[in-house]
């Protein structure tokens, strides 16, 4: 098991290399999601990650790089699972309104119970599907699971005019977005992971 002083000082390294501002506070809050991720994992199946310094990277750091790019509006996490990026964008903007959205029941438990552990006021959490949210928020943002149009497809019911989804992908996008239909505009940002030898997109989408 990799000691806690590692874990620290590569999600502390990370944050700086990030460009990304959190307290001593906050980076606490991240090393203990990832204990409490460690410790459901075992028996519930979170997530393929089992090393804790590989979750601070593929988790934390991954989900810190995109923070630059979130507005400061309500935002809804679509597919969040074990809470990502949702609960560390939430552990960063304390201020901020997020909405954690799952339909499985075992993954939204867990980030409940993340939610209570972590004093998370800002966070609340639906067991449900996409199809069935009602909801428009100012932002959307997920781990891409899906094709940008088959995702704007399922999302278009919740975005007006001025909804922006924020598409984490690990793949160069530029063919998608040349496919986009003409009600939607998008852009892509190159992003660096620190630790982390694998190619990372935003894709930030709006109507046009």
């Amino acid at each position: 098991m990799t000691s806690p002083t590692i874990l620290a000082d590569t999600l502390s390294r990370g944050i700086d290399a990030l460009g990304v501002s959190l307290n001593e506070d906050q980076q606490r809050l991240l090393l203990n999601y990832v204990e409490l991720l460690v410790k459901w994992n075992q028996a519930y199946n979170l997530t393929a990650i089992r090393d804790p310094l590989e979750m601070v990277t593929r988790h934390l750091l991954d989900s810190l790089a995109v923070l630059p790019f979130v507005d400061d509006g309500d935002t809804l996490d679509v597919g969040t699972g074990a809470g990502i990026p949702g609960i560390i964008l939430a552990v960063s903007r304390p201020q901020q309104s997020f909405t954690l959205l799952d339909s499985n029941g075992k993954k939204t438990r867990f980030v409940r119970q993340a939610r209570r552990e972590l004093g998370l006021d800002n966070v609340e959490v639906v067991h449900g599907r996409v199809e069935q949210y009602r909801k428009a928020p100012s932002q959307i943002i997920c781990r891409a699971f899906a094709s940008l149009s088959d995702m704007l497809a399922l999302m278009t019911p919740i975005m007006t005019d001025n909804t922006r989804l924020l598409a984490m992908k690990a793949a160069s996008t530029e063919e998608e977005l040349a496919t986009l239909p003409a009600q939607w505009q998008g852009h892509h940002h190159t992003l660096t992971v620190p630790g982390l030898d694998e190619p990372r997109t935003l894709v930030v989408v709006n109507k046009a």
